[in-house]
C-alpha cells in the first residue's frame, strides 16, 4: 500500500475515535468536550461558558443541540437547584450532587425516611436484640423495604440519639447468644426495661446480673479449681477484658 493511500486510510478511520462528535460543528464539540471533562461532577453552564470562551449566545444554543442529540443530560444539583447543571449522558451523578440514597430528584425523601425508621424499630422489637446487618437480611428476605445495609446502619444511629433504641455491645450469652461478643447491636429501651420486670430479659439479681455469672447456667459447678471455674470460663475471661 503507497503512503498516500494509508494516509487516506487513517483519515477515514480518526472520525471512529470518538463516535459521539461525529456530525458535530465546532461550537458543540468545544461544548461537549467540556462538559465530558467534569464526568460525574458536571458542570455549571456559566462554568461551561467561562471555560468554552466562546459567546453565552453560542454556548446556550450549543447546550440545546447536545441535549436534544442525547450526548448530555442536564441534572440537579441539590446544593444549587436554581442552577442549569449539566453531564455527559454516559455518566451518573455523583452523591455530592444527588445527595445520596436519602434524596429522590434532588428531594429529601423523607417518606422513605419515615417508613424505614418505622420498620427498623419494628424489626428491633420483633427480634428484641438484633444488628443493623441482622435487620438488614430481615428486611431484605421479607421484601420489606429496598435499602442497604448502609441505609439500615444510618437510620439507627439516628434512632439512637432520638433515644428510640439503645445501642449495646453483645456479651454472646442470653439473648446475644447468636451475636459475636463485642458486635454493636440495638434493642429498644422500653422494651429493656419492660423484659427486666416480667423476668424475660436480662436478669436483675442484684450485683451478679453485671457480670456472666449472673447468668450461668452451671454456677453451682464452678469452684476455683474444678474443671469449671473462673480459671477456665472463657465467658468470665472475656468479661474481665484480659486473658489468664
Amino acid at each position: 500500500m503507497s503512503r498516500s493511500s494509508e494516509a487516506a486510510a487513517m483519515k477515514r478511520k480518526r472520525p471512529n475515535m470518538d463516535s459521539s462528535s461525529q456530525g458535530l460543528v465546532d461550537a458543540d464539540r468545544i461544548v461537549l468536550d467540556v462538559v465530558k471533562s467534569k464526568k460525574n461532577l458536571g458542570i455549571w453552564v456559566a462554568e461551561v461558558k467561562k471555560e468554552a470562551k466562546l459567546a453565552p449566545t453560542v454556548v446556550d444554543k450549543s447546550l440545546a443541540s447536545l441535549v436534544k442529540k442525547k450526548l448530555i443530560k442536564q441534572v440537579v444539583n441539590i446544593q444549587s437547584k436554581g442552577r442549569k447543571h449539566y453531564m455527559a449522558v454516559e455518566f451518573e451523578p455523583s452523591e455530592e450532587l444527588t445527595g445520596g440514597a436519602w434524596y429522590s430528584d434532588g428531594n429529601l425523601d423523607k417518606e422513605f425516611i419515615t417508613s424505614l425508621r418505622d420498620l427498623c424499630l419494628k424489626v428491633v422489637e420483633v427480634l428484641k436484640v438484633a444488628t443493623a446487618e441482622g435487620i438488614h437480611d430481615f428486611l431484605k428476605k421479607r421484601q420489606a423495604a429496598k435499602c442497604t445495609n448502609q441505609q439500615v446502619a444510618e437510620i439507627l444511629n439516628s434512632m439512637v440519639l432520638d433515644n428510640a433504641v439503645i445501642e449495646v455491645k453483645s456479651t454472646g450469652l442470653g439473648e446475644y447468644h447468636c451475636i459475636p461478643v463485642g458486635s454493636v447491636c440495638y434493642r429498644t429501651a422500653s422494651g429493656a426495661a419492660s423484659g427486666a420486670a416480667l423476668g424475660t430479659g436480662p436478669k436483675t439479681i442484684g450485683p451478679m446480673a453485671s457480670i456472666p455469672c449472673g447468668a450461668c447456667p452451671r454456677i453451682s459447678l464452678c469452684t476455683p479449681n474444678g474443671i469449671i471455674s473462673p480459671q477456665t470460663c472463657v465467658y468470665y475471661t472475656k468479661w474481665l477484658n484480659f486473658e489468664f
